[in-house]
């Protein structure tokens, strides 16, 4: 199962993703100032969910390889950095804000090396097979840390995260996790927009190509997968303190497939289409239960929809938009 064609089109080359990248950022920023904390706390979801489905990315819409498993890798952030938080604790309970940053930098070294071996056997297949591949170690190590009780605490999860004092305060923690996505957010982009991002490029339109060129193909996607997957350990990293707790489902397949819509939604040809997808599940997950308990009804019949006739998502609609009124304003000089 390779990608759909995500090549970027006339929207990625003129730069309008930029704009649509700092509305988005002042938008988020002017969050805290809606009353009450419910769409604070919405939207700081929506951005660590955000970073996840950006990781993603980075395998599905520049390598050309979807990952079922890749929430394996959100997981294993996530314990790794709630594993150091319970260690740095004092007997009160509470943590030095200095600890609390030690144990975020936890997540993506520990995520980074986890993927690092999943990726050496998955990134010798191509397609279903390596998406099927990605979706067993994904379980596997699901399982692991649904089983090993004594280390991980099994189905329990390990609770009691809270930050330090500063950071449960709901909005100075939004911007602790908007400061660091957008920092994310930069590097990704630099990295897409490099040398190697454009060998990523290549290896997704024509890996027999690339290899007659010379290129490594199974090295570059093995430096990709890992990349990825320490992104992704930074994304669950920040869920453990926002949620006060981590469990086994962060490893779940179904957590994967949360990245697979986000990205489906907003759309796979460019790095901000992804965390744009977050910003509308995210959303419309919070409006829809509020009114419903047929969410899994919902969000099916949105993703057949954009399957069916909306395969470039959200911004490939806005591309197509522009590009027809590109194309109406040339002709009519």
């Amino acid at each position: 199962m390779s990608a759909p064609e995500v090549q970027p089109g006339w929207l990625a080359r003129h730069g309008l993703a930029r704009p649509v990248a700092m509305a988005m950022l002042v938008l988020f920023l002017l969050v805290p100032l809606l009353p009450g904390e419910y769409w604070t706390q919405v939207s700081t979801e929506v951005l660590i969910l955000g970073l996840f489905a950006m990781s993603f990315n980075l395998l599905y819409g520049y390598m050309g390889q979807i990952s079922f498993g890749h929430a394996a890798f959100f997981g294993v952030g996530a314990y790794a950095s709630a594993m150091l938080f319970v260690r740095l604790k004092t007997a009160g309970g509470s943590i030095g804000m200095l600890d609390f940053f030690l144990s975020l930098l936890a997540g993506p070294p520990v995520a980074a090396f986890a993927a690092l071996v999943v990726g050496f056997f998955c990134v010798r297949l191509t397609g279903i097979y390596f998406a099927m591949l990605s979706l067993a170690f994904g379980e596997l190590l699901f399982y692991i840390v649904f089983s090993w009780y004594s280390f991980t605490k099994g189905d329990d999860g390990i609770q009691g995260l809270l930050p330090p004092l500063f950071f449960q305060d709901a909005v100075n923690y939004y911007y602790l996790t908007l400061a660091i996505v957008t920092l994310a957010f930069l590097v990704l982009w630099r990295i897409t927009e490099s040398p190697f991002g454009y060998i990523m490029r290549t290896l997704r339109d024509n890996q027999r190509r690339a290899a007659f060129l010379g290129i490594n193909v199974r090295l570059h996607m093995l430096i990709n997968f890992v990349i990825a997957g320490s992104f992704a350990g930074l994304a669950g990293a920040l869920w453990g303190p926002f949620s006060r707790s981590v469990n086994p489902g962060l490893l779940g397949w179904q957590e994967s497939g949360v990245a697979v819509f986000m990205t489906l939604i907003g759309g796979a040809g460019s790095l901000i289409g992804p965390l744009l997808g977050s910003v509308i599940y995210t959303l419309l997950q919070a409006v829809v239960k509020m009114y419903t308990v047929y969410w899994p009804l919902t969000i099916g019949t949105i993703i057949l929809l954009i399957v069916l006739f909306l395969p470039g998502g959200v911004l490939g609609l806005i591309e197509k938009r522009l590009k027809a009124r590109r194309s109406a304003g040339d002709g009519e000089t």
